[in-house]
């Protein structure tokens, strides 16, 4: 069955992190991806040596983009296409002779996606950057960490994909439905920081309205908590309590055996949290992960075990949704988000040469 994207036709120019991540969501639900690559570029067709997740379900052109011949093809192309997808450092495509002002020329419903670290213009437009760099410049990186602690960042995840490859895919699927509207394409500037920062709405929210201090690990949902953080069990494994509304709180309080202790009854003074972070430290100390499940399992206290990534797909959850799944000898992540009507094809990590 198609994917709802079916009739997308997107050309892509091959980089590294956010921007197949867009792309490989609108692959995914059955958008024509066009990716070109660089000639001679080894283990990219067939299943063997073809590992990269984040390139399934492409087709693949391959063009040296120093041959006049390969620009025309490039053109040729993005007049039948609906979007295209780059990730260079602002001026690159132009200077190839395919920036925005050439290719909506020949193509005037195109949607022109560009995803940087800093966006396409500011004075840290030209720099090179990573992840780390960008979700620390947007205030984000400051946000997660320990009390008194240095910033810990959530590995890649916060820069490069949720703020930069999904932020893209959204901004290409909003402009396609305006281009469709109205006749007329755009560019879309997706900046990894402007992304970090969007993501952390919440936090700026809390923050402009006093309930949010500036330093990490002592407010309501960065650990800073006895009801909303992570603790250690007895086998060396991890869970995650959330109990932060008071019905969830109660069944964690009676889970747990510490309904009895009057102190818990101050669960949002943050006086009191340091010391009640310290009792329930001990407490789930005494008991595996395992048998923290039993007791916790099924219940709204908001509760899960931290799985590692060779447990998680074989969580009965996780296994009952499909969540992942294998192909080519890979586990992977399936498709998201479900769609009632059009479900996404099921992906394969071989590319197909275009002819």
């Amino acid at each position: 069955m198609p994917g709802v994207l079916e009739g997308l036709t997107v050309i892509e120019f091959a980089g590294i992190g956010p921007g197949p991540f867009a792309c490989m969501m609108l692959a995914d639900h059955g958008a024509r991806v066009i990716r070109i690559e660089r000639p001679g570029r080894p283990g990219r067709f067939g299943d063997n040596g073809n590992t990269d997740i984040l390139n399934r379900n492409r087709l693949v052109v391959e063009l040296d983009m120093k041959d006049p011949a390969a620009i025309t093809r490039v053109r040729e192309l993005v007049r039948e296409a609906d979007a295209i997808v780059e990730g260079y450092r602002p001026g690159v495509m132009e200077r190839l002779g395919i920036g925005p002002e050439v290719l909506l020329a020949d193509n005037p419903r195109l949607v022109y996606g560009r995803m940087t670290g800093w966006g396409q213009d500011g004075p840290m437009a030209p720099l090179a950057g990573h992840d780390i760099n960008y979700i620390a410049l947007s205030g984000a990186l400051h946000t997660y960490g320990q009390a008194g602690g240095k910033p810990q960042f959530p590995v890649n995840a916060v820069g490069d994909f949720g703020g930069g490859g999904m932020l893209l895919a959204f901004g290409v699927m909003a402009a396609v439905f305006s281009a469709q509207r109205t006749g007329k394409g755009q560019v879309v500037d997706a900046a990894m920081t402007d992304g970090a920062a969007i993501l952390s709405a919440m936090t700026w929210s809390f923050y402009g309205n006093g309930t949010w201090k500036d330093e990490r690990g002592v407010n309501l949902l960065d650990g800073g908590t006895h009801f909303y953080d992570t603790y250690e069990t007895a086998d060396g494994k991890w869970i995650s309590l959330g109990s932060i509304e008071p019905q969830f709180y109660a069944q964690l309080l009676d889970k747990t055996g510490l309904k009895d202790d009057p102190e818990f009854a101050r669960q949002m003074d943050p006086s009191a949290w340091g010391p009640l972070k310290e009792k329930v430290t001990a407490l789930i100390l005494t008991k595996t992960r395992d048998e923290w499940c039993a007791i916790m399992d099924g219940t709204d206290i908001c509760f899960a075990p931290v799985l590692s990534l060779a447990e998680a797909p074989s969580h009965p959850h996780n296994a009952a949704r499909g969540t992942f799944l294998t192909e080519g000898g890979m586990v992977m992540p399936g498709p998201a988000p479900r769609f009632s009507g059009t479900p996404a094809p099921v992906p394969t990590l071989a590319s197909k040469l275009l002819d």
